[in-house]
């Protein structure tokens, strides 16, 4: 039963992660933005309040997620 749950909830994760990645822009905008002196903007600066920052930190904690449910699910005690 419990199994199951985390199964559930794992699958969901990797949905969310999937469209979470999907909806970031490109680096390639961040790299020609910061050689032409774009990083020390006030986009730059705040970048972690922007939607681009929110997006960022919501992949590293699905992604950490993932992992661990991962692991979990892969313990041999089930």
């Amino acid at each position: 039963m419990v199994k199951t749950i985390i199964t559930v909830i794992f699958v969901i994760i990797c949905i969310f992660l999937s469209a979470v990645i999907l909806l970031q822009e490109g680096k390639q905008a961040g790299l020609s933005g910061s050689i032409s002196g774009m990083a020390e903007s006030y986009w730059g600066r705040n970048k972690s309040r922007s939607m681009e920052g929110k997006l960022e930190k919501l992949t590293k904690v699905a992604a950490f997620l993932w992992i661990v449910l991962a692991l979990v699910l892969d313990l041999k005690f089930w």
